[in-house]
Parts: C-alpha cells; structure tokens; sequence
C-alpha cells in the first residue's frame, strides 16, 4: 500500500494524466473537464450528468461518481484499478463515457 506521499504523488499523475485525455477527446465527446482543488468533473454538454473524480487520500482509493454509481479504485501493479473488473482508471472512464453518452467511437489515449 501507498504512504499517503506516494499516494499524493500516483493520484495527482493518474489524474492529470486522465485529464489531458479527457481535454483532447472534448470536442468530439459532448462533454466538457473542469478541474476543480484536485476534483477532476466531467459535465455533459446535454446537462443529463455529471462525472466525478476524486482522491480520497485516508483509504488511498480514486472515486468516481458516474451512472449514479461509485466506483472505488486502488493502487495495484502501478496502476489505480477497479478491483471488480481489473480496469485501469482511464479504460473504465473511456467505457463510462461510452455508456453515458451510447457513443462507441470516444476514445481516451
């Protein structure tokens, strides 16, 4: 398990890194990141939802609150993953978005 340091240090990379995916695919997506004291949002351009991401540094898990679900991801292997599916933070964002929006062409790099 992470120190709360090193879990500062992952979660602000894994969340950055996120971010600037999320930038790049916006235009296309219908969706709009805002960043907000280290909450990544994600609003949606149709107002139906909005998207969550927050470190939660006491239990050194990423939440997400998407589909009106709360997804808890952990640090495994180098990676923040969902330990019930074994996905990565941003492959499960990438398939949130998709279900959120019925759009299979979004993609996240």
């Amino acid at each position: 398990m992470l120190d709360e340091a090193g879990f500062r240090k992952e979660s602000d990379l894994a969340l950055e890194k996120l971010k600037q995916a999320l930038i790049d695919a916006e235009e296309d997506g219908g969706f709009e990141v805002e960043e907000k004291n280290g909450v990544l949002n994600v609003l949606f351009e149709d107002g139906s939802a909005k998207f969550v991401f927050t470190p939660n540094t006491p239990v050194r898990q990423i939440w997400i609150s998407a589909l009106s679900t709360s997804f808890k991801l952990e640090w495994k292997d180098d990676a923040f993953v969902l330990p019930k599916t074994g996905e990565a933070l941003t492959p499960l964002t990438q398939r949130l978005l998709r279900e959120h929006l019925s759009d299979e062409s979004i993609t996240l790099g």
